[in-house]
């Protein structure tokens, strides 16, 4: 049953029940009370997770408490939710000319049991003090929801949307609904079949979403996805669920709603301002084939893309430039004469300047890139961009969609350009990075073969076409480099140096790992990540001009030095630094790295050293909570750890039990646990990198495996994708050397993945 027969009949059982209920209590006809559904009850879109909206008015004489409760009472003992409320059609009325919420769901008002006449009369005087008031009330409507959409983003490009609540949402159409009501302006979305479709979807989805979680859940985790693919046939060819396809419909349903939203407040907003708020006088050119008219760009004199590839591009640059939008007709009228170009068709210059303009304005582009999306100029001009396009990615560390992404990062790059050589470059690449995602394969190397083929589309020279390349082909190189390894070792650097080749790319680089850092999510870039990119780039500046790298701090310092002299154990921190002194032993980091995430401490780097029978650790934190332990605590549990005193084990295990307890997964799903053991990234040492899913105390797990095998961690770099870890140790045996044995090797990471293959919940605090 999908979700409209599902709804139907839900209501109509309620309206059976509450009917009885009613009946029994002396609400029936020439009562003087009528019991009325109101709200998403009031339209017959009852989900299973739904309160139900009742209003009991009457007429105003007698008494009415004991009709009303010998309703609610059975409703509260069934354990639905119920929002309620008894008034005389007056108060009713009356609420109404003040309360949004109560007048939006008095336009909605149906008769489910009692006096018909009194219900009609409720009805009635609603939507004609809505229609009398509409002024005031559709500018309050309107800011209403401005603020809904900035508060719960948009269906079309969240990975994890709010079905109901976000842009694009049902709750959108319910305002439209109302808008159309009070203004001649706005068309009824019930009277749009492609509306009235992509309801349909999104009210199936949200039904199963309720069966599935037993709650009202309107928020379409990744958790769930799967789950509702399932159940509402979404399959791929081998049967499995295919919730790539669910979410693709989801987004295409809410782009129509949001699209239609768009439009029907765009006129609802110049019926408001009336003749003469509206921006009047001539048309003021803009351009070939373009004026400014009435505050919007329009599209003039016969001109059409079919003869000017330029004019979308030259359309949206003016619109997000002036911050006006284009013209409804004409910005179909480009979808409609946009010309399906071929493999070996090229833009002309303009058309690539006019690109180059629009993704130059920053956020002010994104909306407007969307519309020439949502009208299908995007996949004809450039057809590569049809397989991104509502394309998820499936995990918590991304915000967006793989083509918001990609104008997310534009828009961010754009912020960026007075510090490159090439800001055109820099744009088009940061627009571009991650097509690769929508093609099989590795994204990077598919990326590759799509962006060379669309830099020659774009009208690029080859010398330009090949930076492109370059961007995609290393577009996570300075990120994972500076989180993933030593950047105060030569080889390092050396090794991005000539990644890289030359200063122009090495900015171009710096430039576009911010942008897509920020577009990606918090975890995915933050003021430590963007430190360590920032050092690496003037460490590689140097080495490509010839120049000395600046030299790094050594470790231990004086001041550990002086320190370890002391003996005995020492905890120490200085804002997201701690710095621990201690008797060397052998599975000391292990130690510390499970007393830390006892205490709620993530880790992102370690150096270690020792001299003398001292070691000394250094590690850079952040709390899980936003606040650090107490030190003073941390250091009795290290102490009691070290000797023996403190089951660490089991506090961890412990502690990961009731950290995962209702933990949602981050991911649909886990990551797939590697090790690389790499003896050419490093001069002196060995580095071991383990990809895993990431859970409370898998560091300590780690270098648990490392301290069994007799290898000793001289530096350690933690990186967070969202769900998966991955994490780099710079390792040498007892001897200080490399491991190089094949057999040891072998055997490590053996016991590596044994280790990794451990069924665990995820969880900070590494």
């Amino acid at each position: 049953m999908g979700g409209d027969e599902f709804c139907a009949a839900y209501s109509d059982l309620a309206d059976g029940w509450l009917a009885g209920l009613a009946g029994a209590a002396g609400v029936g006809p020439g009562s003087g009370m009528a019991l009325v559904a109101v709200g998403g009850y009031g339209r017959r879109e009852l989900c299973p997770g739904s309160d139900l909206d009742l209003t009991l008015v009457h007429r105003g004489r007698g008494s009415f408490g004991s009709a009303a409760e010998a309703v609610w009472y059975p409703v509260w003992d069934a354990g639905i939710g119920l929002d309620h409320s008894v008034r005389s059609v007056r108060q009713a009325l009356s609420v109404a000319e003040s309360d949004l919420k109560v007048v939006l769901g008095l336009l909605d008002a149906r008769l489910v049991a009692g006096d018909a006449a009194v219900a009609d009369e409720l009805a009635a005087g609603a939507l004609e003090r809505w229609r009398k008031r509409a002024r005031r009330w559709l500018e309050v409507l309107r800011s209403a929801v401005t603020a809904r959409h900035q508060q719960f983003g948009e269906v079309a490009f969240l990975l994890e949307p709010d079905l109901k609540e976000a842009q694009g949402g049902l709750r959108d159409l319910a305002a439209l609904a109302a808008a159309a009501a009070a203004s001649p302006v706005v068309s009824d979305p019930r009277a749009d079949e492609s509306l009235s479709s992509a309801r349909r979807l999104l009210l199936s989805v949200r039904v199963q979403l309720h069966r599935q979680t037993g709650r009202a859940e309107d928020r379409l985790l990744l958790a769930e996805q799967d789950g509702v693919a399932q159940a509402l046939g979404f399959r791929s060819g081998d049967g499995r669920p295919d919730a790539d396809a669910l979410m693709l419909a989801v987004a295409e349903s809410a782009r129509r709603i949001a699209w239609a939203g768009e439009d029907g407040w765009r006129r609802v907003a110049s019926w408001l301002a009336g003749p003469k708020g509206r921006r009047a006088g001539a048309d003021r050119s803009l351009g070939p084939g373009l004026v400014l008219r009435d505050g919007e760009v329009t599209v003039v004199g016969g001109a059409d893309a079919g003869t000017d590839l330029s004019l979308p591009w030259r359309a949206a640059a003016a619109a997000a430039e002036l911050g006006a939008p284009v013209a409804r007709p004409s910005l179909e009228a480009l979808g409609r004469t946009s010309p399906a170009l071929g493999p070996d068709d090229v833009w002309p210059p303009e058309a690539r300047q006019g690109l180059v303009s629009l993704l130059g304005t920053g956020p002010a582009g994104v909306p407007v890139l969307e519309d020439l999306d949502q009208v299908g100029v995007l996949e004809r001009l450039l057809p590569e961009w049809a397989p991104v396009r509502h394309r998820p990615q499936r995990n918590a560390y991304h915000r967006f969609t793989v083509d918001r992404h990609l104008c997310e990062a534009a828009a961010n790059a754009a912020r960026l350009v007075r510090g490159v050589r090439r800001p055109d470059l820099l744009l088009v690449g940061a627009w571009l990075h991650d097509i690769g995602k929508g093609y099989p394969g590795d994204h990077t190397e598919a990326g590759i073969e799509v962006v060379g083929r669309v830099g020659r589309r774009l009208g690029f020279p080859p010398e330009d076409v090949a930076v492109l390349v370059a961007m995609v082909r290393h577009h996570l190189l300075l990120p994972d480099t500076a989180t993933r390894r030593d950047i105060d070792d030569p080889v390092t650097i050396a090794a991005v140096a000539r990644a890289v080749g030359d200063q122009m790319t090495l900015e171009l680089l710096a430039a576009l790992a911010k942008a897509d850092g920020e577009a990606t999510g918090p975890a995915a870039w933050g003021a430590w990540k963007a430190g360590l990119v920032e050092r690496l780039v003037r460490r590689v500046e140097a080495s490509l001009e010839g120049r000395p790298m600046e030299a790094p701090a050594p470790l231990p310092t004086e001041d550990h030095l002086r320190r370890m002299a002391q003996g005995g154990l020492q905890v120490s921190a200085d804002g997201s630094s701690v710095t621990v002194i201690a008797p060397d032993r052998p599975g000391l980091l292990s130690t510390v790295a499970g007393v830390l995430a006892l205490h709620g401490l993530g880790i992102r780097s370690a150096d270690v050293a020792s001299a003398e029978g001292m070691a000394v650790e250094v590690f850079e934190v952040e709390p899980a909570t936003g606040e650090h332990p107490r030190w003073d605590g941390l250091r009795s549990d290290l102490a009691d750890s070290l000797e023996g005193r403190l089951g660490l084990e089991a506090r961890l295990a412990e502690k990961e039990r009731a950290y995962s307890f209702g933990r949602r997964p981050r991911a649909a799903r886990s990551a797939e646990p590697r090790v690389l053991v790499d003896n050419d990234a490093s001069l002196a040492a060995t580095v071991v990198e383990v990809r895993a899913q990431d859970r409370l105390g898998l560091l300590h797990a780690v270098t648990r495996v490392l301290a069994a095998a007799g290898l000793d961690v001289v530096r350690a770099r933690v990186s967070t994708l969202g769900h998966e870890v991955v994490d780099s140790f710079y390792v040498r045996d007892s001897s200080g050397a490399k491991l190089t044995d094949p057999g040891r090797v072998e055997e490590l990471e053996r016991a590596m993945l044994v280790q990794l293959g451990q069924d665990a919940p995820d969880g900070p605090g590494r």
